[in-house]
């Protein structure tokens, strides 16, 4: 199937996906004008529910509340994300993923985005996302391959701040490209990104890498100048 999500990033990739949950929410309309003028194309958003993964974060009244002309990039680390997957389109989710851990039956999740529309064009439909956690075998991906856009590896053990990018997620993706084959997916890393290790990880061309604090910890826009810059270098270079 043609790519919708290639589609609407055309020209961006490989792109930045910035966490907004990692600003400073009292000021999220500011940091988010910020993102903007710096270029960045998607606003990510982490939907944690206290079950699946320890942390409790935001939820869809957050997505709508935060008022963007980037893609709202929501990662659904829920229990039974089937109740909300409604909710974020209509918050203006451009992109919903979802855990195929999180729930038994992943593929009625996967066919309920398919029927959603974007809220800022009905003509549109969402993108689909499948994310994996760093235990999660990547052959866990081969029943879902024909129904998404972007095979996301999550490279921390979700639900906790802080953590180290684990090393595994490199091979982890060269295995989901070779499982995914001539299928035209988009493979995002998220987790664990520094201005240290930021190359490092551009160096495994994935076409999205997601960052929360290394953005928003000291200067956000020479954050995102270092962290575009090192994604396209490896574009310009290979």
């Amino acid at each position: 199937m043609a790519n919708r999500l290639r589609e609407r990033l055309a020209g961006r990739l490989p792109a930045l996906s910035v966490g907004a949950i990692s600003a400073d929410l009292l000021h999220l309309g500011d940091s988010i004008a910020l993102l903007e003028r710096s270029g960045v194309g998607l606003l990510h958003f982490d939907l944690m529910d206290g079950q699946f993964v320890p942390a409790l974060t935001v939820g869809p009244a957050f997505v709508k509340a935060a008022r963007t002309t980037m893609l709202k990039d929501v990662h659904l680390m829920a229990q039974d994300p089937l109740p909300l997957v409604a909710e974020c389109a209509a918050a203006g989710a451009e992109i919903i993923t979802v855990h195929p851990e999180s729930c038994a039956h992943p593929h009625r999740v996967l066919q309920a985005i398919a029927e959603l529309k974007c809220a800022s064009d009905p003509n549109r439909p969402v993108a689909r996302g499948v994310a994996l956690n760093p235990s999660t075998p990547v052959a866990a991906l081969e029943p879902f391959l024909d129904e998404i856009d972007m095979v996301v590896l999550v490279a921390v053990n979700p639900g906790f701040a802080g953590q180290k990018y684990i090393a595994s997620t490199g091979p982890r993706l060269a295995q989901a490209r070779a499982l995914a084959g001539t299928r035209d997916l988009l493979f995002c890393a998220d987790g664990g990104v520094t201005l240290q290790n930021i190359g490092r990880i551009a160096g495994l061309r994935p076409d999205i890498v997601v960052a929360g604090s290394a953005v928003f910890a000291g200067d956000p826009a020479e954050n995102v100048r270092a962290l575009q810059g090192a994604l396209r270098t490896k574009v310009t270079t290979a």
